[in-house]
């Protein structure tokens, strides 16, 4: 069976050989551009945890800052940027990863939120998952009670899923 795909979707890109030759970038660039297209993504994105009780939505950067923040506003929580090396003030957690073209590290503001605190992850794409992974760590550090992970795409051939801790339920809005 063929996939339905919210109209709202077809906003995304295909960017052939970005950042380097053999990748299939999707691009969320255009969908950010149209108002109507990033309100209903975002609003796909937060139904699933409309009643979930969340105080605060990690962020990955960058684009995990623009849907994160947005889905924070939508669901009435804190947001948390989760950023690269040297961007944070005061004490730091930070995490290494690997992706499917290079390794990175990832750091959080030390005292970003209290022990407990309900948080749900976002990124724009799960593609082989070391990012997400890498976020999920972070909370850990921070002591937060993670209510699972959101993506608004999810590339399901390259295993990204497979790379989270089991049992962390993760909400791809769309899948390809």
């Amino acid at each position: 069976m063929t996939p339905v795909y919210p109209e709202w979707s077809r906003t995304i890109r295909d960017v052939a050989d970005f950042p380097k030759p053999g990748i299939l970038f999707k691009d969320i660039t255009p969908l950010l551009a149209d108002a109507k297209a990033f309100d209903a993504a975002v609003k796909a994105m937060a139904a699933p945890w409309r009643a979930a009780g969340v105080q605060a939505v990690l962020g990955v950067e960058a684009r995990g800052f623009i849907l994160g923040a947005a889905l924070a506003l939508e669901l009435g929580a804190g947001f948390v940027p989760v950023r690269k090396p040297g961007k944070l003030p005061g004490a730091t957690l930070q995490q290494e990863y690997t992706l499917e073209y290079r390794s990175d590290r990832i750091e959080v503001c030390a005292d970003a939120i209290a022990p407990g605190t309900r948080v749900v992850l976002v990124d724009d794409v799960l593609a082989t998952g070391g990012t997400l992974a890498a976020a999920l760590l972070l909370a850990g550090q921070l002591e937060a009670q993670v209510l699972g992970a959101a993506v608004l795409v999810e590339l399901d051939g390259l295993g990204g899923r497979a790379r989270l801790p089991a049992g962390v339920p993760l909400q791809a809005t769309l899948v390809y």
